[in-house]
């Protein structure tokens, strides 16, 4: 017999015969099985893009409240998130805002599809955030990364839009900034009124250094300004930060000396990971430190406060692992309670007094609550009788006074002068 004739014999067996299409068909199924798989694999390789942002990255938030404004619209499946946000009028009006939800979405940008999906690991925590760790990641046709860097630009342009007029006040949670609050609508320059050509001496150093980079580096000196202000409190040191900050476009990073649990390690990661366009605010640091030159009582009970100490603090303002590229802030009651190796040059390129009313701060306080032909007459005469009470007088009072007669006339808050003292 043949081997011909034996396969033909074999075939007409049924048992064989069934046996053998079942395997057959079985092993087609599989080779098609698998051949989906490496054509998928293949096909996602070669011609699909995929970009993984984690709840850690600066542009997730960014990229949420651009699917919020793109796709929120293309999909049923949503979460919300309610935030306030505070009118001109004073009131407050409550914000909802739909965001795509966990799972997955199917966005449209441009002509291209994007397939969205966001995970949550209900087991993995953001230990900074001690909320779930989430990533969403999107996948699109095609090998082109542009399509991944528009919507990430456009995602950050939006976010800018929502900050514009606004002062963004950071703290320190952890190893990181975060948003502090809500986003402040910037206070103008000319509403901080200090002694004559303070203001502008600030804030002209402070454009120079923020222009001349390339000066810094030619002459090899660290590109970095430390700037403090001191004086009795209520005269105008915190508020006109902030309004220099607005002024600059930049946002404010407030950082505690005093809180419990701040290392030398932390503070100087701190100060390296700050955001960009942004003033460090160190407030009130002789509460935090005391001169060296003190005695050995006096410095026993600033001990325990934090861990941070004074030579580290020095070290990361002006040590070799120090960063650039950063203005801070410094602001203290009490001058001659900081040590001086804490406020040389190099520490503190710019230091300014900011002191009690003169005649000036006050007449100019005058016009920024009654205007007038009458009122401008009438600033003088009333500059002229505070001062002649012999008395030190804070910005804080004079705006306290002119609040309590915001509803009197000129008259009437000459008569009542002497109040300021009272109330």
């Amino acid at each position: 017999m043949t081997i011909a004739e034996y396969i033909t014999n074999l075939s007409d067996n049924p048992y064989f015969g069934a046996g053998f299409g079942l395997f057959s068909l079985g092993a087609s199924a599989a080779v098609l099985r698998k051949g989906l798989q490496y054509a998928t694999i293949y096909l996602r390789r070669q011609y699909m893009i995929t970009l993984e942002v984690p709840c850690r990255d600066k542009s997730y938030q960014w990229l949420l409240q651009w699917m919020t404004n793109k796709g929120a619209k293309e999909t049923q499946h949503l979460s919300v998130e309610t935030s306030f946000e505070q009118r001109d009028t004073g009131h407050v009006k409550t914000k909802y805002d739909f965001i795509p939800s966990v799972g997955t979405h199917f966005f449209r940008y441009g002509r291209t599809w994007i397939k969205v999906e966001r995970t949550r690991e209900q087991h993995t925590l953001d230990l900074h955030m001690g909320t779930p760790w989430e990533t969403v990641t999107l996948t699109a046709l095609g090998r082109d990364k542009a399509i991944y860097f528009d919507i990430l630009e456009e995602a950050r342009q939006m976010a800018l839009r929502q900050h514009e007029g606004k002062t963004i006040m950071y703290t320190a949670l952890g190893s990181e900034w975060r948003p502090f609050g809500h986003p402040k609508r910037r206070r103008p320059l000319n509403s901080v009124i200090l002694d004559e050509g303070i203001s502008n001496r600030i804030l002209q150093d402070c454009r120079d250094f923020i222009s001349n980079p390339l000066w810094y580096t030619q002459r090899g000196i660290p590109y970095r300004r430390g700037y403090l202000l001191y004086g009795p409190p209520g005269c105008g040191k915190s508020s006109y930060i902030t309004a220099l900050a607005g002024e600059l476009e930049f946002g404010i990073c407030v950082l505690n000396l005093s809180e419990r649990g701040l290392s030398d390690d932390r503070l100087n990661h701190l100060l390296a990971v700050a955001p960009q366009q942004s003033i460090i605010l160190l407030e009130d640091v002789d509460a935090a430190f005391v001169s060296r030159e003190d005695t050995v009582h006096q410095k026993a009970a600033y001990e325990g406060l934090n861990r941070v100490t004074f030579s580290g603090l020095l070290n990361c303002l002006d040590g070799v692992a120090s960063t650039e590229a950063r203005i801070v802030f410094m602001t203290t009651n009490y001058l001659e309670r900081l040590d001086p190796a804490l406020i040389r040059p190099g520490r503190v390129d710019l230091k300014e007094y900011i002191g009690w009313c003169s005649k000036y701060q006050i007449e100019q306080m005058f016009l920024r609550f009654y205007d007038g032909e009458k009122a401008r007459t009438a600033a003088k005469e009333f500059a002229n009788k505070v001062v002649a009470f012999g008395k030190n007088v804070s910005p804080a009072q004079i705006q306290g006074f002119f609040m309590f007669y915001k509803q009197a006339n000129c008259e009437e808050v000459l008569n009542n002068a002497d109040m300021i003292w009272k109330l």
